[in-house]
């Protein structure tokens, strides 16, 4: 896995922000375009498996395909010797991991971020996500969530239009 400092492709690392079962994500600074970005880096077992890193990329394309307010958005694929990594916008600010822990959430609270949520499932609803958990939803701006694990399940044929109301 690569280290603080190291680069992948024109992202420098700066810090590890967590892991999970398909890597470890880290901000990263996109030294062309001058703005932190959060890079998912698959581990190098998973890299040297075609047939995993074709579902990866696969799931990238889904991805990227996707522009929704509650959905993280792609910027890319980063690969530097051998080192695989999908690039996406990084979401800042506390997981609903991070929002339980502090304790009961009331209703109130917990209605807008369920409805985002949902509103987030239905727009790609042949693409779900492998593992929905509190530590993969974010806050954004604390009114808006985004799913920001790329852990998705590529179906062909995912809707791209907005939801119609």
């Amino acid at each position: 896995m690569p280290e603080i400092g190291q680069t992948i492709s024109h992202y420098r690392i700066i810090e590890k922000l967590g892991q999970g079962g398909m890597g470890e994500v880290f901000r990263a600074r996109d030294t062309q375009l001058n703005r932190d970005v959060a890079l998912k880096v698959l581990p190098a077992d998973f890299a040297a498996d075609a047939d995993r890193l074709a579902r990866f990329q696969r799931e990238a394309q889904v991805l990227a395909s996707f522009n929704h307010p509650h959905i993280a958005q792609i910027y890319g694929l980063a690969d530097e010797e051998g080192t695989r990594a999908l690039v996406m916008e990084l979401v800042e600010g506390p997981t609903l991991a991070d929002r339980i822990e502090r304790g009961p959430v009331p209703v109130e609270e917990a209605l807008p971020m369920t409805v985002q949520l949902a509103e987030a499932l239905e727009y790609g609803p042949r693409a779900r996500h492998s593992s929905p958990r509190p530590k993969a939803l974010q806050h954004k701006d604390h009114a808006r969530r985004r799913r920001e694990s790329a852990g998705l399940r590529a179906c062909q044929g995912a809707r791209r239009e907005p939801i119609q109301r």
